[in-house]
């Protein structure tokens, strides 16, 4: 009997629970439909040009190759590469192939050497070697880590100050120290903003603890300056902190404000750019487009990997910023629901 009491009262508790009741059903539902999305897509067709290729081999590549093939100088491929509009560019020359491949995509210098690979099984008999690989950023040295770092550590730093933030927010008002701040002639702007100047303290700390970590302990590819990767970070954790703060005015104690990350989290993980999306439908593409996370990854992959600088990134530096600004009004909003000042 006293089994079956603990039992009920379980179930009595979840039951009333309405979000934690749903959320058993529709968070693990939700995250296989993001795995399928994502890993269900058509094969990856790369965008090759080339030039000065002999009459024979052109042919072949024309007939065989998988991806959009065109000719091209070098000029252009370079502005190609760098409008990120360009996969791999191939010369020929001593009977020898050259490939420069972009880099930066895991994905696309696969498909590319595939195809490659499967190309010169029919040139074996002219004689052919082995291609000469290079690459147009990072290097032969870059391994998967290197490639996909940039992303995970955008992640990382959202992930961890969304948590520090929405539980230390959400501590505040179950503590009642926000609504003895309600209660003073205090406007509602101020704190918020007193609110995100305290703990961001505490994140942009975190997070640079995060960067320095990868960048110089674990060793991962770094082509651009830090500071500027840093200013990226700081963006990115100010974003994360608004949006925490506003979410956890929706959210009664911790349990549930770790409810909202299979919701909120995990669907910016899976369109942030560790999963190619190219491949994917259009109307998947135009979801990523409206997740802060996919513009900090693009953002760090763009210093880390290119070595670009912050004015080459100004437009993925804008939209966070503009995240923030809107996550920030949302919050002073929020407030509202606590007390009317």
């Amino acid at each position: 009997m006293r089994i079956s009491a603990i039992v009920i009262r379980i179930i009595k508790q979840f039951l009333r629970d309405k979000r934690s009741f749903a959320l058993l059903f529709i968070a693990p539902l939700l995250v296989l439909t993001l795995i399928w999305l994502v890993l269900d897509g058509n094969e990856y067709e790369p965008a090759v040009a080339y030039d000065t290729l002999p009459p024979f081999i052109e042919e072949i590549f024309h007939s065989q190759f998988s991806g959009e093939i065109e000719e091209m100088s070098e000029t252009e491929a370079n502005a190609k590469f760098q409008d990120g509009e360009l996969d791999a560019f191939i010369t020929f020359e001593n009977m020898e192939l050259s490939i420069i491949l972009e880099g930066s995509n895991p994905t696309a210098n696969g498909a590319v050497l595939k195809n490659v690979q499967d190309i010169l099984k029919s040139l074996n008999k002219e004689g052919m070697g082995e291609p000469n690989i290079s690459y147009y950023y990072g290097s032969e040295d870059i391994n998967i880590f290197d490639q996909v770092g940039s992303v995970l550590v955008a992640f990382l730093v959202f992930f961890f100050v969304f948590i520090l933030g929405g539980i230390s927010f959400l501590r505040e008002r179950t503590q009642g120290t926000l609504e003895k701040l309600l209660s003073t002639p205090i406007r509602r702007w101020e704190i918020v903003t007193g609110y995100l100047l305290g703990f961001g303290l505490f994140t942009v700390i975190q997070s640079v603890i995060i960067l320095v970590y990868s960048v110089y302990v674990l060793d991962i590819w770094m082509a651009g300056d830090f500071w500027q990767l840093l200013i990226v970070t700081l963006l990115l954790a100010i974003t994360a902190l608004t949006l925490a703060t506003f979410l956890s005015a929706f959210a009664n104690n911790e349990f549930q404000m770790m409810q909202f990350i299979p919701l909120v989290i995990l669907p910016q993980v899976f369109f942030s750019g560790l999963f190619p999306l190219d491949t994917l439908d259009r109307w998947i593409q135009i979801i990523s487009k409206f997740m802060p996370l996919t513009y900090g990854a693009d953002a760090m992959k763009e210093i880390m990997i290119k070595g670009n600088n912050i004015w080459d990134i100004w437009i993925d530096l804008f939209v966070i910023f503009g995240f923030a600004i809107v996550f920030f009004v949302l919050n002073i909003l929020a407030l509202k629901k606590h007390r009317r000042l």
